[in-house]
């Protein structure tokens, strides 16, 4: 299930700012909220700018310095997405997702989707496919028309839009089925870390689908999505600890690591009556690990 993308960076160049509005956008990613707010605002009294007017409304909207306002935020998201300011577009149609200071719904917000992926926002463009895939915003249901969304912000470079599409190319769902072209684009979602990717990716890497078999490889990738505390990742990295495969044979780690996934909800028969059979002393083992780490 894929979740609705927050506000991302575009590829697409933006006007290069004043040197008043360059300092305050410097100035608040460093923590200086008040300096960003007293920059921005002397930027607009001398010419009216897009980027300042969204740099304003995300202080609102996120109470930074200010007094959290939705209702200013949504002021200065409207006065800059009137000249086109295609972060601002996208943060209106988030509003209207979460039904901050507007009407909630995804039939408000796909027109500022749609409007935000024209000017070059690629997380409404991975927006809209995620609406157009469940038929939601008033669309019926279409798998063709939402690849082709997914691929045009997978393309751009968004990670959950290049893990969208490879599982469309996977299941044959909206676009041929091509498990080649389907392991690439999981690649490059996995490249950015993407904890869905790395599994899919993975298991792929695993059973030889769509690419070369590579244990050791699938092994890596479980890893660093377990360690980025993702559950599904910590039991199937236990279970190749636990049999050896892609990985040196090491029952505590994989006691280890079934055990903090089951912290966290994920339960695993194989791995449950792993444990059961290990060593009493090695099971005490990996609890003190487990305690330690959640501690």
């Amino acid at each position: 299930q894929q979740r609705p993308a927050q506000q991302q960076p575009s590829r697409k160049q933006q006007p290069r700012p004043a040197p008043v509005l360059a300092a305050a956008i410097g100035a608040y990613p460093r923590g200086h909220i008040l300096t960003a707010i007293r920059l921005a605002t002397e930027e607009l009294e001398r010419a009216p700018h897009p980027a300042s007017m969204t740099r304003i409304a995300e202080l609102y909207s996120n109470g930074y310095g200010v007094p959290q306002d939705d209702a200013k935020a949504l002021e200065w998201y409207r006065l800059a997405a009137a000249r086109d300011d295609r972060n601002a577009v996208f943060a209106i149609g988030m509003a209207h997702i979460e039904g901050r200071g507007v009407a909630r719904g995804p039939l408000q917000a796909r027109p500022w989707f749609e409007r935000a992926a024209g000017l070059g926002h690629f997380a409404a463009a991975y927006n809209l496919g995620i609406m157009t895939l469940s038929g939601q915003g008033g669309a019926t249901p279409d798998a063709q028309a939402a690849a082709r969304w997914f691929q045009r912000a997978a393309d751009a470079g968004n990670a959950d839009a290049q893990f969208a599409f490879a599982t469309l190319l996977k299941d044959g769902n909206g676009v041929e089925r091509d498990l080649a072209r389907s392991a690439r684009y999981m690649r490059l979602a996995a490249a950015q870390f993407l904890p869905e990717a790395m599994i899919d990716l993975g298991v792929s890497l695993f059973n030889g689908t769509g690419v070369s078999r590579d244990e050791p490889a699938a092994a890596r990738l479980f890893r660093l999505a377990a360690e980025r505390g993702n559950p599904l990742a910590m039991n199937r990295l236990a279970r190749l600890l636990a049999t050896g495969r892609g990985v040196p044979a090491d029952p505590i780690r994989a006691a280890r690591w079934h055990m903090m996934a089951a912290a966290f909800g994920a339960n695993d028969d194989f791995m449950r009556d792993f444990i059961q059979r290990m060593d009493p002393r090695d099971r005490a083992e990996a609890e003190r690990g487990v305690q330690s780490f959640l501690q």
